[in-house]
């Protein structure tokens, strides 16, 4: 059995949160409206009508949270700053009940003994700016710019360690092409205008908090995914190739210097074509310190002709009777240390760190205990790809479960579970999972 001390006395442990999934007080306290608030406010959007108004409230009850995460035995806290918390409006006027309480959390880690990792970008964009096209329009870097300056100049004397964007192909995949998630939107030109402008900023910010920052740790996180293809048959390779293009190098290509990736894929050409000019490629890429890998699931691919564009589809872990969470997404350790392999490969990134990682189930409530044996085992499988992924030599210096507690799982409402900690959304009643107490045992072995 893997115990922490394994990976080393250098190695961080730390959980992973979001704003818009945790804090609640949505219209309170000068904070005004992000994408997520309207979203949730459309009929069929969000599962079961819930909405993030109040989530966990952890806004009020943000000492009792900070102090389970220093019960758990972590030391890292990542939490996100709320941009229209910040600035209600998404630019201008500065809220400053907002600047007050993310001191508060900030000094609540510090007399924990927890280090905190600021996100800057975890999808919570201001309804105001949204109005002005969002991630498609090209004022958002100057907005983006200035919000991120506000915070580095406020918290940077206390905050070393940054994360500039949550998940870019995340957020403009989902928000501006598929329509899934908040903003809504969908098409082609929405998600590669809304590309094209995360790119820039996941780059700007870096630079922004270099200069601003003394001492700072600065890092990106991406989603990622082993692509696997279905079958060994040219058209499977080329679909399972077109889709690890768009989730997996689309974003940290570019800021490696290397420009957007083009392939066989005229789309991809095309849009690599027009936005990788000297000047574009020089403003896209930053020297980040380490990189945030936050992986999932595997993608088993296949090609599909009648899919637009991409020509490719998923093939189910359920249809392929192979272990996967509630959510149906397959549950393969060896694809997580895969997926690390290729993001190492890249002789430019200096460090990665798991910067989230965890997984959904059902979870047994029984005489005021939780029982999710399921988690426990997820983990120690996944935790042992880092592990073998490190044993080789690679730099990786941390690993962030995701979550603390129960919270809004973005479209899925509170009904997808991924805390080690559960809460009772009615109630707001924290109770500490198995899972939580396995890993309280873990950090201390």
């Amino acid at each position: 059995m893997i115990k922490a001390s394994d990976f080393g006395r250098d190695f961080s442990w730390g959980v992973a949160t979001a704003a818009a999934q945790i804090e609640g007080a949505a219209d309170l306290y000068g904070k005004g409206p992000s994408i997520w608030d309207s979203f949730s406010n459309r009929s069929g959007k969000i599962k079961k009508g819930h909405h993030p108004t109040i989530a966990c409230d952890f806004y009020h009850r943000y000492k009792e949270d900070i102090a389970l995460v220093k019960l758990l035995g972590f030391s890292i806290f990542r939490f996100s700053i709320s941009w229209p918390r910040i600035m209600p409006y998404g630019e201008g006027m500065v809220n400053e009940e907002g600047i007050r309480f993310y001191h508060q959390v900030i000094d609540e880690c510090l007399l924990n003994g927890l280090v905190p990792y600021i996100t800057l970008y975890h999808w919570d964009l201001p309804e105001a700016l949204e109005e002005e096209g969002g991630w498609t329009a090209f004022g958002i870097n100057t907005a983006f710019n200035a919000f991120v300056s506000v915070c580095a100049k406020t918290y940077g004397d206390k905050v070393k360690n940054w994360i500039v964007l949550n998940e870019p192909f995340g957020f403009t995949s989902l928000g501006y092409m598929l329509g899934i998630h908040a903003p809504g939107n969908t098409g082609l030109t929405n998600f590669f205008s809304a590309v094209h402008h995360a790119a820039i900023a996941q780059a700007d910010g870096g630079r922004i908090l270099r200069a601003e920052v003394s001492q700072a740790n600065i890092g990106t996180s991406y989603s990622c995914s082993e692509i696997i293809p279905y079958t060994q048959s040219e058209s499977d390779l080329l679909a399972a190739q077109r889709v690890d293009c768009l989730m997996n190098r689309l974003f940290i290509e570019p800021t490696l210097g290397m420009g957007y990736p083009g392939t066989d894929w005229e789309v991809m050409e095309k849009f690599s074509i027009q936005h990788s000019t000297w000047r574009h490629t020089e403003r896209l890429t930053f020297d980040f310190d380490f990189i945030g890998i936050q992986n999932y699931f595997p993608l088993t691919i296949k090609y599909n002709a009648f899919i637009p564009v991409i020509q490719a589809w998923e093939v189910k872990a359920k249809n392929r009777k192979v272990p996967h969470t509630t959510m149906g997404w397959e549950i393969n350790g060896n694809s997580f240390y895969n997926v690390i392999k290729q993001f190492a490969a890249y002789p430019k990134i200096k460090s990665l760190m798991i910067t989230e990682n965890g997984a959904a189930y059902h979870d047994k409530v029984t005489e005021g205990k939780v029982h999710d044996a399921e988690r426990i085992a997820y983990f120690q499988e996944y935790l042992a790809a880092v592990l073998k992924a490190k044993n080789e030599g690679l730099n990786i210096t941390g690993y962030m479960a995701w979550t603390l507690m129960d919270n809004f799982e973005w479209a899925e409402g509170f009904n997808a579970r991924f805390g080690l900690v559960h809460n009772d959304f009615k109630t707001q009643k924290r109770t500490i999972k198995d899972s939580g107490y396995w890993w309280q045992q873990f950090l201390k072995a």
